[in-house]
Formats: structure tokens, C-alpha cells, sequence
């Protein structure tokens, strides 16, 4: 999720083989191997020199390339978010919401964003923050995250068809472009269809699909960028690891 809270010295600063190991990155004395091996840079500077102090809130740490992300109070998590729960924090309607979903998973985490949204009758991954700067770029088409959904779909989806959707549909409101889409499966009369794509609008999923031929039956989104549901069950909620949370830092220019 986060890096540790790792005590520092008055001046606010930690050895920088310490903050990794207490990261979870190695043990110290393979730490300061890496470091003298040249694989550790902070603020895109390589760090060889043993003992160098660094902000652990602040700076910007790769170890062999990998983003390690800074101390924060933030808290990043993965919801797998079930079908028929809206994704707001509250509805004047009265039907469930994230809200109840964290008050019955973990009442710990306290006022979350969630960044960006799902359909109500569409399930899967939702990530949640209380980092504001984060959900808003994150949420945000100019960074291109990619996402990607699998859907059940009415009919046999024919080659054409899938080629058509990677050259790009143009909707009511814009053309999509699919960076890619495959046939899971086929059977009775019906299609298991992935595909990835970065835009955010308003039911675009349902809409693309329909739009060629193919209404969804069912939606689920599997991934956002190197973030996947893997076995997390329904309703469940897991923190960010620390690669996953880089990786997305990075995407984000944070």
C-alpha cells in the first residue's frame, strides 16, 4: 500500500539502506549491496554512497527501475466491487454503496475517494483512496491508464467484428479507441469478450458493444493498468502492493 512509517533522525531525514530495508525491499546488507552495485537512484540520480540521507516522504526512489513509493499517511486499496452496489459514497436512493461495502469490509479505513466509477449493475476492480490528488489523475484520460473488462455478450463475435473495434467506433460522443480485444470463449449463442481500453465515459463498455452488435449481458472489470482482481473475492478489498502503487505513481507524473 504504502511504504512504512520509518522513524527519522531530528532532521527529518533516514539512511536511505535503512528506508529500504524497512520497505520490504531486502535485508539492509542487501540493500547497501544494491546501492553499491548502482541499481538505487533517488530524484534520478544513482545513490552509491553508503549512509546518504534522503526525505522518505518526498524523495523519489527506484531500485533497478522499480518505483519504490514515499511514507504516506494516503491509503490505496483494490475493491472488488460486487454488482448492484453504486459507486458513490452515499445515494439519495438509498441503495448500497461503496459506503456499506467498506462499513462491513474494513470500518478501519476511514472517508475513501474512489477513483473514477463503475456502473451499478457492472462488478470488479475499483480502487480506493483518501490521496484526492491521486484519484483525480488517476481518473483523469489524459494519462491513458489502460483498463481492462471482460464481458458477456449476446451473440458470436466474428473476426470483423473484432477488427472493427480495433480500428476505432466513433459513439454519439467521440471515437473509442481499443487498444485490444479478444474472444475468450464461445458458447450457446453467446461471447466471452476481453478488451482494453483507457477511456472513463459514461457506460462506455456497454455502449461499444452494443454499438457493434453485441449487447452485454454481463460486465466485469479485471484490471486497471498493472492492477488485476486476481482471486480477490467478491466484496473484498486488498492494499496495493508496493510495485503496483509505483508503477502507478509513475503513470500519474506523482
Amino acid at each position: 500500500m504504502t511504504a512504512p512509517d520509518v522513524p527519522t533522525d531530528d532532521d527529518g531525514l533516514v539512511r536511505l539502506q535503512k528506508l529500504l530495508a524497512q520497505s520490504g525491499v531486502a535485508s539492509r546488507r542487501k540493500c547497501e549491496e544494491l546501492m553499491l552495485a548502482g541499481m538505487v537512484e533517488v530524484d534520478g540520480e544513482v545513490v552509491t554512497r553508503l549512509g546518504t540521507k534522503v526525505d522518505p516522504t518526498t524523495a523519489v526512489i527506484r531500485v533497478d527501475g522499480r518505483r519504490l513509493p514515499p511514507v504516506s499517511p494516503h491509503v490505496y486499496l483494490v475493491l472488488n466491487k460486487p454488482r448492484g452496489v453504486v459507486s458513490t459514497m452515499s445515494d439519495p436512493e438509498g441503495r448500497r454503496t461503496i459506503t456499506d461495502v467498506l462499513a462491513e469490509s474494513a470500518p478501519e479505513v476511514g472517508r475513501l475517494f474512489h477513483v473514477g466509477r463503475l456502473d451499478t449493475d457492472t462488478s470488479g476492480l475499483l480502487l480506493l483512496t483518501n490521496d484526492g490528488d491521486f484519484a483525480n489523475r488517476m481518473a483523469h484520460p489524459s494519462y491513458e491508464v489502460d483498463k481492462t473488462y471482460v464481458a458477456e455478450v449476446a451473440g458470436e463475435v466474428s473476426k470483423q467484428t473484432l477488427a472493427r473495434l480495433r480500428d476505432g467506433v466513433t459513439l454519439e460522443d467521440g471515437p473509442v479507441e481499443v487498444r485490444r480485444v479478444k474472444v475468450v470463449s464461445e458458447h450457446d449463442g453467446r461471447s466471452i469478450v476481453e478488451l482494453v481500453i483507457h477511456e472513463g465515459r459514461n457506460r462506455i463498455v456497454r455502449r461499444l458493444l452494443d454499438h457493434v452488435g453485441h449487447p452485454v449481458r454481463r460486465l466485469t472489470r479485471t484490471a486497471i493498468g498493472p492492477v488485476g482482481l486476481g482471486r480477490l473475492e467478491v466484496g473484498a478489498l486488498r492494499p496495493l502492493t508496493n510495485d503496483e502503487l509505483g508503477e502507478l505513481l509513475d503513470r500519474a507524473q506523482l
